[in-house]
């Protein structure tokens, strides 16, 4: 993940002041199968590993990675292709994933399994993509209530020095699925979900901080106005199970602090998006440093945040 303040952001983010609370829902609480802490401390550790970082140079440690996820899925169900590219002369892969519930429409959910330097990337990024894969388990077992097929994607090179470039494994896919553009209901992109402090420690950029909480124990869905549904979609499905607070974020998609992970390549191609994270450097103290590791994140809190994304992609009524 890479992210840059802006102070333009507060300016904008003010005028939606409107959109961040949130009616209380009157569905009753789903009974959908719970994510399992468990199964999300076996993923994170066998994204982490122990044979080396998982950095653009390190390929065969991206590989191994790549390749891990493309067996955990197929073990649910789900079969996976790579999409293959290559850069300087060199190959890396996204692992695309298809789930068919019979539906002429898909969602996108997605995470990036590179990390920036020699470090573990706990929270950046394998708490995203331990979330994808349990979302994955859960909504193979359920795939009767889906409301549309589901495209999981596994994405490298989201790091500097691909960072907002062609090179970018989501900005690959999301090229090459323009021509489904129509049947692309919404793209989900998880970007550190495992960081939480119920002290006061939450920052935000200029003109935020009178808006938002102090504390960082919420989970922020961000969207630009085209995607706006989505974020409150899922927000409403994080209030029916009433466990961990979700903030709301809409901004207007040009505002360059919007643009800090894998949604932002398929706003260039108009395709609805939102970003599910901690807030990643607002917050998370380790960001981008050898300390992002294991011992730091709440499992709990992703499992959390788990069970809001897969209710919130099941068939749903009042």
């Amino acid at each position: 993940m890479r992210l840059k303040n802006n102070q333009n952001l507060g300016l904008w983010l003010s005028t939606f002041l409107g959109t961040l609370f949130l009616t209380t829902s009157t569905w009753a609480l789903p009974s959908v199968t719970p994510a399992s802490t468990d199964n999300l401390k076996v993923y994170l550790e066998q994204i982490i590993g122990e044979q080396g970082h998982r950095n653009y140079k390190n390929i065969a440690e991206l590989q191994r990675v790549s390749a891990w996820i493309k067996e955990q899925m197929r073990l649910f169900g789900i079969p996976c292709q790579y999409q293959n590219y290559s850069v300087n002369g060199l190959g890396y892969r996204n692992v695309v994933c298809t789930l068919t519930a019979g539906h002429a429409d898909k969602v996108i959910v997605g995470a990036h399994y590179d990390v920036f330097g020699e470090q573990q990337g706990a929270d950046d990024n394998a708490s995203g993509v331990a979330g994808v894969i349990e979302t994955a388990r859960i909504l193979a077992q359920q795939k009767s209530q889906l409301a549309n097929n589901v495209e999981f994607v596994f994405y490298t090179l989201q790091e500097p020095p691909f960072f907002k470039t062609e090179q970018m494994g989501s900005y690959v896919h999301a090229r090459s699925v323009l021509a489904q553009k129509d049947q692309i209901q919404g793209v989900y992109i998880l970007e550190m979900i495992g960081y939480y402090d119920e002290n006061l420690v939450q920052q935000y950029p200029v003109g935020l901080k009178w808006v938002y909480p102090r504390h960082g124990n919420f989970i922020a869905a961000v969207s630009n106005l085209q995607s706006y549904d989505l974020g409150t979609n899922y927000c409403e499905s994080m209030q029916i199970f009433n466990r961990l607070e979700c903030q709301r974020v809409a901004a207007p998609s040009f505002v360059s602090a919007m643009e800090f992970s894998d949604h932002v390549n398929y706003w260039k191609f108009g395709i609805p998006a939102m970003m599910i994270t901690d807030t990643a450097s607002f917050r998370n103290k380790h960001y981008h440093t050898q300390g992002d590791s294991l011992k730091t994140l709440n499992i709990g809190k992703m499992a959390n945040v788990v069970d809001g994304l897969a209710y919130s992609l099941m068939v749903q009524s009042d």
